[in-house]
């Protein structure tokens, strides 16, 4: 059949010009539309993370707090103010924001060791100044020998952690794990000066670790480059 004659019976049967019969062929169907859509909206989004690395921040608080604190421990100078301001502002709040940030990232042993530790140094001197208020029993030798033991058998477990993570964890985990149970051991035994001089002395190689972990993050960041060496492990 002629071509002319196929589009006068279209024309006939639908009484549409020949533009709006042309558009409705070419218009597709709602239900491919709905699933075009539905295709669209189902495509995962990836979001990527351009926040700051917190872990600097965390290991530097520890770090620097746990030197100052065991300078006093190895006989440089009393217990003072210097060692709680530390302990409340840069050892614990700090730690314990840049906890929040790691579990913003989804770093659960960064996470848990950095809030942790915040809160051991805000716990250590809430244990100082509670005393003073009356009627509050300070804590004796032997409740802060198991104070410490119970922080070093969970130090000692994250330690396990960080032979999947760098050599320089597992110097600032270890160190950190026996200076915990040389302080209970201290505590419990009553441990002349000596004894306690020489732990304050195995806490600053421990402070001193954590620092040099902190900055080495920071400088091999801005370098783009291994500038400090943080031996990282095979997984």
């Amino acid at each position: 059949m002629p071509a002319g004659s196929l589009l006068a019976i279209q024309r006939k049967k639908s009484r549409l010009p020949p533009c709006q019969i042309l558009l409705s062929k070419a218009r597709p169907h709602p239900k491919h539309n709905l699933m075009n859509m539905a295709t669209s909206e189902s495509t995962p989004t990836s979001i990527r993370d351009t926040t700051a690395n917190p872990a600097p921040l965390g290991l530097l608080g520890f770090g620097m707090t746990t030197v100052l604190l065991n300078l006093h421990n190895a006989g440089f100078y009393e217990l003072n103010s210097l060692i709680l301001a530390m302990g409340i502002c840069y050892g614990g709040v700090a730690q314990v924001i840049a906890g929040i940030m790691e579990w913003k990232k989804g770093n659960t042993f960064a996470t848990t060791a950095f809030i942790s530790y915040g809160f051991f140094w805000l716990s250590l001197v809430a244990l100082i100044l509670l005393p003073k208020i009356p009627g509050v029993v300070a804590a004796d030798e032997t409740a802060m020998a198991a104070y410490l033991a119970i922080w070093g058998l969970f130090t000692a477990a994250m330690f396990l952690g960080t032979f999947r993570l760098s050599r320089a964890l597992q110097i600032v985990f270890g160190t950190l794990t026996v200076l915990f149970f040389l302080l209970a051991y201290g505590d419990f035994t009553g441990a002349g000066a000596g004894f306690k001089h020489a732990t304050g002395f195995e806490g600053i190689l421990c402070g001193l670790a954590a620092i040099y972990s902190g900055l080495a993050q920071v400088l091999n960041e801005i370098y783009g480059r291994t500038v400090w060496p943080l031996g990282p492990v095979r997984k």
